[in-house]
């Protein structure tokens, strides 16, 4: 009996090779891909890290390759997403998808009009203390959400294209866009954004933004963001609170969730479900993973193009809440 010959591996073009690129290369190794790239600048040294084959332009990139990964700078995004798409490719593109809102539909519904599959890399959704702390509100350990507190604290990176908010959309469409999914993945949609900024006179760069949602369901999630002086130690917290307990995690006292009193009981009772979230493995990898599971057994991931379309959403109306002082119904 013939033996069948083995699968062809799968081949993934790599847009942009900048520090994300890097971070997703456990994910493309640990799926033992064909490794191939293009960028504007970097390539080389990129394909000296990892193996890929260098391409001298997007064109031949797309004809090399079934699945395309984006991680070039912002501005950039939907240009690139649709050439992908229209080379009759799947794509996963770093956040957000695109600055202006109408534009992140256009590309989901291009996504839709060629049959083919668009990930918005929202990777947050994938790391451990997140992930369990959605299944932890799922499974009820906090009762109704009543009040989310989140909180992302670093430094402005150091590329000159972040500084500048029209093509970074700031620290709120930067930074902040990974809090504003999650509210979203745990509190549901929002109605109303209220925005406010502060720049350090003495450094334009060192910045905090303040963004309140409030959702449809009458729950009310604050978001803070801030870029520090250079050597800022990055921190990222959340306290999600409901009228049954409230769960807490802090990335720099504790690798892992904090009960409360009362959500303990709950989840003594087996009314709640945390997971050890301390031996987890790379989120950035685990999303990598997931996504191509996705395409290759046609179920879902845990986040998809229209969520990367809301974050952008409700991202865009805090920025105009800064502008205008109003509040922004969403």
């Amino acid at each position: 009996m013939a033996q069948s010959s083995p699968a062809a591996p799968l081949r993934v073009g790599v847009v942009g090779t900048g520090g994300i690129s890097r971070a997703h290369l456990p994910g493309w190794a640990e799926l033992d891909v064909e490794l191939h790239c293009y960028s504007l600048e970097g390539a080389e040294q990129y394909a000296a890290e990892s193996g890929a084959s260098v391409h001298s332009t997007l064109e031949e990139l797309l004809a090399a390759v079934d699945l395309v990964d984006i991680t070039a700078p912002t501005p950039a995004h939907p240009d690139l997403v649709r050439a992908a798409l229209d080379a009759g490719k799947d794509v996963i593109c770093e956040k957000p998808l695109a600055l202006d809102p109408a534009e992140a539909q256009d590309l989901l519904a291009h996504a839709e009009r060629v049959g083919r599959t668009l990930f918005p890399a929202h990777v947050v959704r994938y790391f451990p203390q997140y992930a369990a702390a959605k299944r932890a509100i799922d499974a009820g350990a906090v009762g109704s959400l009543a009040v989310l507190r989140f909180e992302r604290t670093g430094s402005l990176p150091d590329r000159d294209w972040y500084a500048d908010e029209a093509l970074s959309g700031g620290i709120v469409m930067d930074q902040m866009i990974h809090d504003i999914d999650q509210a979203l993945w745990l509190a549901g949609p929002v109605e109303r954004v209220y925005a406010q900024q502060s720049i350090a006179a003495s450094d334009p760069a060192v910045r905090t933004a303040h963004v309140v949602l409030t959702h449809r369901s009458g729950a009310i999630s604050h978001c803070r963001g801030f870029w520090g002086p250079a050597g800022t130690e990055f921190r990222y917290t959340f306290d999600l609170s409901g009228d049954g307990g409230q769960l807490q995690y802090d990335s720099t006292k504790d690798p892992g969730i904090m009960f409360d009193a009362v959500a303990s009981a709950r989840h003594a009772s087996g009314d709640g479900f945390l997971p050890d979230v301390s031996t987890l493995r790379d989120p950035y990898a685990a999303e990598i993973v997931e996504f191509v599971t996705a395409l290759s057994d046609g179920g879902p991931a845990r986040v998809d193009a229209a969520d990367g379309v809301r974050a952008v959403e409700v991202a865009d109306a805090a920025l105009e809440s800064l502008r205008t002082g109003r509040s922004i119904t969403c």
